[in-house]
């Protein structure tokens, strides 16, 4: 009885310790360092403390952190908006629009196909595609509901989107530069490539404020395409009790945003400080990403959904890349 009294004193003086650590980090995130002359943490540097946070420490609040990181990820979308002229991201929006038809049709009938191919579950490897070829997490979140995932495969589909979306936003910045791509080639292929849209904007703007912009505009028109995969998600598995379909609202606000800065106008200073707060924002909720990332989720997954995750994302990233480089 003592010994295990002894083994449980660590692990709670542990999880104390771990929430000011935990407010601490977000803390120095906020803060303003660059104003005052001196290196503000970006989004891969804030990623990389979340997962150092996530092995190191138990997460002391895990319904604000899950929470804290979709809302604060929809408010910082909307926000870069008022940076954001309505004409440029029309042209930048309709340059990526055959790829985006393109790369979630091939995506989604691939991970079907090799899915099944593999002997994966069905909804798992359905729900991998859904996020490989839309928008991550969110696409995930949106359509199983409408699929009947049960937690599993709702766990296991997340966690190999989270790994790998993870991993694109500390190896596209570099690779982007090191293959000399412009800000319009980057931030498309950012749009389509990585999945989830925090790591897309995240990438961009480690690769380029231009690059930032096209990327966000691009990635949320991807994200609209939610609500026709759903109802054919509906269609495709013909069940009368699936939940209502989850549609991102967030889209249409960022849409607004854009729109008041384009032809309404707001004082520089003003939408100078909103972009500026949103990549704070931006920042948080990486570290609330990367913080959710634990062992436990790595382990979780699996080897044959992270054998289809890789090879759906290869797909789609190096064609686009070539696609990309070959049209613009």
């Amino acid at each position: 009885m003592s010994e295990t009294v002894k083994m449980r004193a660590p692990q709670m003086s542990l999880a104390k310790f771990a929430k000011w650590v935990y407010i601490a980090i977000v803390l120095l995130l906020v803060f303003p360092f660059d104003k005052f002359g001196l290196p503000a943490a970006t989004a891969p540097v804030a990623l990389f403390v979340g997962l150092i946070f996530a092995f190191v420490f138990p997460m002391p609040f895990p319904k604000f952190n899950k929470k804290g990181s979709k809302y604060l990820l929809q408010a910082s979308v909307v926000g870069l908006g008022f940076g954001m002229s309505v004409t440029e991201a029309l042209k930048s929006g309709g340059q990526g629009m055959m790829f985006t038809i393109v790369s979630v049709v091939s995506v989604m009938v691939f991970g079907v196909l090799i899915g099944y191919w593999m002997h994966l579950n069905r909804k798992t490897s359905y729900l991998i595609s859904a996020g490989t070829a839309i928008c991550g997490g969110s696409a995930i979140a949106a359509v199983g509901p409408v699929l009947r995932a049960n937690d599993e495969e709702m766990a296991v589909s997340l966690g190999v989107i989270f790994i790998l979306n993870a991993i694109a936003l500390f190896i596209f910045p570099p690779m982007g530069r090191y293959f000399g791509m412009t800000d319009q080639q980057f931030g498309t292929w950012a749009a389509i490539a990585i999945h989830d849209t925090s790591s897309v904007v995240g990438a961009g703007d480690a690769f380029s404020a231009a690059a930032c912009e096209i990327a966000t505009v691009i990635k949320c028109t991807r994200a609209l395409w939610i609500i026709p995969l759903a109802f054919v998600t509906m269609f495709l598995f013909r069940d009368k009790n699936s939940a209502k379909i989850s549609i991102p609202w967030f889209i249409l606000l960022f849409v607004l945003a854009m729109i008041v800065n384009t032809y309404v106008g707001l004082p520089e200073g003003v939408s100078e400080s909103i972009v500026y707060v949103s990549k704070k924002m931006l920042v948080v909720t990486l570290f609330f990403i990367g913080a959710s990332l634990s062992l436990a989720t790595v382990k979780r997954v699996g080897v044959r959904p992270l054998f289809l995750a890789v090879l759906l994302w290869i797909i789609i990233g190096v064609s686009s890349f070539v696609v990309v480089r070959m049209t613009i």
